[in-house]
């Protein structure tokens, strides 16, 4: 089937009722401590009320303060987003695309081009290829239609779902990082991309469940974070290496992560009208701040347990609502298709 002739009603995938229900009900659980950390100074709220599926979130290389963003269902749009007031500041429509299916994250590449995965896919490996949509980031903002190229993704081991696609920022290469309740995969790119025929996407590590990652600026570091919780994995030669727990707010539909340009703090973004983007400074391992790093208001608690506004524990108590329902949740699902498959 031609890109062209791709529509909406066959990409069209409802989200999982009892996840949504999970995430409105943790949410609704946690403590008061915990919701003002996710919301402290710090970050910025998304104001374009076009913008309710935020799925992505990367950091403008050529004009600093800017974010890219993008609906998950919706045309091939981006909007460029002001991290000092929240408002749009351009909207970017691509041409010489198809209609995209799921676009479930974005990441610009040290090349100055930004780099788009459609690659999202709710029926957990339903289409057996997936796409990739680049684009050179506009030298001046401003509503404007731009040329793209579209490259066809398949996977070694077949389809599946995923919502993270991240770009080296030293060796330009693209990964994917798959979903799954049973733990996902990293996938890596061909060293580079070809628009003339199918890229393969090879398993080299396994991940947890993730919702999006991004590279730190130097490209020493992958992040990826879940709906519940984030980890920073240390990147030698091309592969994931020591891990650690990263500070990330509990957030209602949590879908993104991204570096801000100086390396120094952790942009954490979630679906929804008038989403909150929230702040985290980036420490090293052991607790202290990075060398370029500066305080960021503190968005989120640390990994102890207590939160920026000194009440100590409330993180904790949330956080084992959040694991206690999902397990139940995950629970009942894999029972459920143990009968069906009985």
């Amino acid at each position: 089937m031609s890109d062209g002739s791709r529509n909406r009603s066959d990409r069209r995938s409802p989200r999982r009722p009892a996840a949504a229900l999970l995430l409105a009900v943790a949410t609704a659980l946690l403590p008061a401590g915990t919701a003002r950390a996710a919301d402290g100074d710090g970050g910025f709220t998304i104001e374009d009320s076009r913008i309710t599926e935020s799925s992505g979130l990367a950091a403008s290389r050529a004009h600093p303060g800017v974010y890219w963003t993008h609906n998950d269902q919706d045309g091939p749009r981006l909007f460029a987003v002001d991290g000092r007031t929240g408002k749009t500041v351009a909207t970017v429509t691509l041409r010489g695309v198809g209609t995209p299916r799921d676009m479930e994250a974005v990441s610009v590449g040290a090349d100055g081009d930004v780099y788009v995965g459609d690659i999202g896919d709710n029926l957990d490996g339903s289409w057996d290829h997936v796409w990739i949509y680049r684009f050179r980031e506009p030298e001046r903002l401003a509503d404007q239609t731009v040329t793209a190229t579209q490259y066809t993704v398949k996977y070694a081991d077949g389809p599946r779902n995923a919502e993270a696609l991240m770009v080296h920022p030293k060796t330009g290469r693209v990964y994917i990082a798959s979903k799954n309740e049973d733990g996902g995969g990293l996938y890596e790119g061909p060293a580079k991309l070809s628009a003339g025929g199918v890229n393969t996407f090879r398993r080299i590590g396994e991940v947890p469940w993730v919702t999006d990652g991004a590279f730190s600026p130097d490209g020493r570091e992958l992040v990826l974070r879940s709906y519940f919780s984030a980890r920073a994995y240390e990147w030698k030669d091309g592969r994931l290496g020591t891990d650690r727990p990263v500070s990330a707010p509990f957030q209602r539909q949590s879908e993104s992560v991204t570096y801000t340009l100086d390396g120094s703090t952790l942009l954490f973004g979630s679906e929804g009208s008038g989403s909150r983007v929230a702040a985290v400074r980036v420490e090293r391992p052991g607790g202290d701040a990075a060398a370029t790093g500066k305080p960021s208001g503190g968005a989120a608690a640390d990994s102890r347990g207590t939160g920026d506004d000194g009440k100590g524990g409330s993180l904790t108590v949330g956080a084992l609502v959040l694991a206690g329902i999902a397990a139940l949740w995950f629970g009942a699902r894999r029972s459920r298709g143990r009968r069906r498959s009985g």
